[in-house]
């Protein structure tokens, strides 16, 4: 008990909460620990977001397919992220992306009604999710009362912080440049200058096809000085 006690003090959902009371939720309901191997899909995009699912140990990789804006993102999670929990709740409970194992991999999963219960058994568990809701809330609304001038490099980063997760590591955005220039609404020419500055300043590096972040925190900071 004092190990998985150990691994579920690490979840920022589950922080301030004492030991008894999750030695006694643990004993009360079914905590699933499952593993995954190399590859393995956890759940796709558009499926129903009917647990919370918890990454325990190793590293999960996401893609977010945005058809509509012809371009997808990819990045990686570790624990101890939590994994699309402001699906669980509101209009839309469906994952807005595809996981799948990075090397081997742990989840703990509960599911949603397990869930409730356990924010009706510890104030500070709902205190906790509130927090994570409204974080994520305030962030994309920084990010868009942040922009100044409506640069390339401002709508760039605008789309990579609206699709990426905070502590999110090798973030990668796929594209075919036709489509990229007429979501960000500018000429190749000058996409490409901006990429290459940006490139020039380490933010990122890229190719024809795909976009890679090296430095998440200053492509922010273009929107949130």
């Amino acid at each position: 008990m004092n190990s998985m006690y150990q691994q579920l003090m690490q979840l920022p959902l589950f922080q301030g909460v004492s030991t008894d009371k999750i030695t006694a939720l643990v004993e009360k309901l079914p905590f699933h620990f499952l593993k995954f191997r190399n590859g393995e899909q956890i759940f796709a995009a558009g499926d129903p977001c009917t647990h919370m699912r918890f990454i325990v140990s190793g590293r999960v990789r996401l893609e977010t397919p945005c058809d509509h804006l012809r371009v997808s993102l990819l990045q990686t999670l570790a624990m101890p992220h939590v994994l699309a929990a402001e699906y669980l709740f509101g209009r839309e409970t469906t994952y807005p992306y595809h996981a799948y194992a990075d090397g081997s991999c742990g989840i703990l999963q509960l599911r949603k009604s397990d869930y409730i219960k356990m924010l009706g058994a510890d104030k500070v568990f709902l205190f906790n999710i509130l927090n994570y809701l409204s974080s994520g809330s305030q962030r994309s609304m920084s990010s868009i009362l942040a922009t100044r001038d409506g640069s390339i490099m401002e709508r760039l980063a605008m789309l990579v912080d609206a699709l990426s997760i905070t502590g999110a590591t090798d973030v990668t955005l796929r594209f075919k440049q036709k489509d990229l220039c007429a979501l960000l609404g500018t000429q190749r020419t000058t996409l490409i200058a901006s990429l290459d500055k940006l490139s020039d300043e380490e933010i990122l590096d890229y190719d024809s096809n795909e976009l890679h972040i090296l430095d998440q925190q200053r492509l922010v900071d273009l929107i949130r000085k």
